[in-house]
């Protein structure tokens, strides 16, 4: 192991330290920046320690290739002021990567290595393509920062002004005996909240801007658990590259699983390793004659190999918002979801906010302990009689009208169990389980036609523009992708109010803003069908 300096073009100094096989043979090195500090890299894979997501270094050591690790400018001991992920941050990539490759132990191939941050990063490198670059390996990583992390739907979520407070305390604070650390600057928390709209701060970061026309082979890692930090990231990054490209998409269901997952060197072994070889070592190991895709079905909890995503089987199914009520559950309304259109007086739902009875977010107290759905709207299917399986991006078309010049539309998608009728009847509310979510701040309604699908749409998130109170507007909602199966007996619940909860959707919250007071109105008549698409598997 060496620390060392690399020196930028621009004079700046980067920190960095190389951990290399025995010998003199030159090597194939796994590069990996963050501004997470290098010298952290002896503590142990612990959930404690969430940002260690640099994966098994001694491990890839042992298999024969270098391992390179920068604190990007501005943290750790690099010297500069940080960027998060500007232009001259990108630029410091390809100078290092270009660096690495005119080393004597190197062999002049050079692959992206890391979780989270780590990721996002490899994106980026992948945009500029540098020669050196021979593949990427995003395991957990964004490629939209504005609309997978910060902006949800335009709503701003709390989750990256606080990790950036964490990020300050790991760089700054120190135990008693030893020398004070940096303080990061300048402000980013302050920068994400002046930069409200997908303006050019946005776009210089945003690899997805640039991905379609690198052809740098890429291996996509998502996580199905990562709804509202990384998981839209992968399956983009993966549709968009044009170069020879695979995805997996595992199974964990949150922050810790995921970051344990990526700490395991047989993990490494069977699903890293191979492409790696591949590509860094010129080893014909089959990795790319296997199926591009493979991924977790949430339900079956097994993995399935597919030829493509999104699938092309999988039919684009509509379950309309009803007014009918479903009988399973205790909401606000109990509405029903159903694949009959509504009938041309069905109306309308109208809520008010905040609610009297949200104790935590949305989540009230009842009888029965916390109250996860009792004081928001509900709209639950017939439980099903087979299975059903759901593969792919999902779209809420929702007919609204506000009392109000903005609103915030929180949407999940759970999994409601079977529930007997004696306890039915008590009121106690049926068990459930997450399965996706989805977000959209009224303003920012209208969609970048370019770059939406009738599976995804993409909003512009540059103009926003107020409603006109009480007026009825169709709003086109982007549901993040799943893969979940339905059991007999199971329900479909959808899920809508204009806030969330720390008991049931942290870290990603949203915080509940001053402004956000008066009331909803949801249309679902024949004249407004809201209605849910859903990507149907066949069984």
């Amino acid at each position: 192991m060496e620390n060392i300096y690399i020196t930028m073009s621009d004079g700046v100094r980067i920190a960095a330290v190389v951990h290399r096989p025995a010998g003199d043979a030159p090597c194939p090195t796994l590069f990996a920046a963050s501004p997470y500090q290098l010298e952290y890299d002896h503590l142990p894979a612990h959930a404690l320690f969430p940002w260690r997501e640099t994966g098994p270094i001694d491990w890839y050591v042992k298999q024969g290739y270098a391992y390179v690790h920068a604190d990007v400018r501005g943290s750790g001991k690099s010297e500069g002021e940080y960027g998060y992920f500007d232009f001259r941050e990108q630029k410091d990539y390809c100078e290092i990567i270009e660096w690495i490759a005119r080393q004597d132990w190197s062999n002049g191939n050079v692959g992206g290595i890391g979780q989270s941050y780590y990721a996002v990063a490899q994106w980026l490198m992948a945009c500029w393509s540098p020669p050196a670059l021979k593949c990427i390996v995003p395991y957990d990583g964004a490629v939209d920062p504005y609309r997978d992390q910060v902006y949800h739907g335009g709503i701003y979520c709390e989750f990256r002004a606080a990790w950036f407070n964490m990020l300050r305390s790991n760089n700054l604070l120190r135990a008693a005996n030893a020398p004070t650390g940096r303080m990061v600057m300048p402000d980013l928390a302050a920068e994400l909240m002046t930069h409200q709209t997908y303006d050019d701060w946005w776009k210089e970061r945003t690899p997805y801007e640039r991905l379609s026309d690198s052809k740098v082979p890429v291996l996509s890692i998502g996580v199905w658990g990562k709804v509202g930090l990384h998981l839209r990231g992968n399956l983009l990054g993966y549709e968009a590259m044009k170069g020879p490209k695979k995805l997996l998409v595992m199974g964990a269901r949150n922050v810790e699983e995921a970051a344990h997952q990526f700490d395991q060197p047989d993990f490494h072994a069977r699903e890293l390793l191979p492409f790696y070889d591949h590509w860094l070592k010129g080893i014909d190991n089959g990795v790319m004659d296997e199926p591009p895709v493979k991924l977790f079905i949430r339900g079956d909890d097994d993995y399935r190999t597919e030829k493509q995503w999104p699938l092309r089987r999988a039919k684009q199914t509509a379950f309309y918002l009803r007014r009918k009520t479903s009988g399973s559950v205790d909401s606000l309304n109990d509405g029903s979801l159903t694949t009959d259109e509504p009938g041309p007086r069905e109306g309308s739902t109208t809520y008010a906010y905040p609610d009297p009875g949200w104790a935590n977010g949305v989540v009230a107290r009842g009888k029965w302990g916390w109250d996860f759905v009792g004081r928001v709207l509900t709209f639950t299917t017939p439980p099903f009689e087979d299975e059903m399986e759901i593969t792919g991006p999902i779209v809420l078309e929702l007919f609204a009208a506000t009392d109000q010049t903005d609103t915030d539309f929180i949407v999940k998608l759970s999994d409601q169990h079977p529930q007997d009728a004696e306890e039915r009847k008590s009121g106690r509310p049926p068990a459930f389980g997450n399965v996706t979510k989805g977000w959209m701040r009224a303003s920012h309604r209208r969609l970048d036609e370019a770059g939406s699908t009738k599976w995804r749409p993409r909003h512009a998130h540059t103009d926003p523009q107020p409603l006109t109170p009480r007026e009825v507007y169709k709003f086109t909602i982007e549901v993040h992708p799943t893969s979940y199966v339905f059991r007999p007996g199971h329900r479909l619940r959808l899920e809508i109010a204009n806030g969330d909860s720390r008991l049931t959707d942290a870290p990603f919250t949203h915080p509940y803003l001053p402004y956000k007071m008066g009331s909803d109105t949801i249309h679902h008549s024949a004249a407004h069908p809201s209605r849910l698409l859903l990507p149907v598997v066949k069984r």
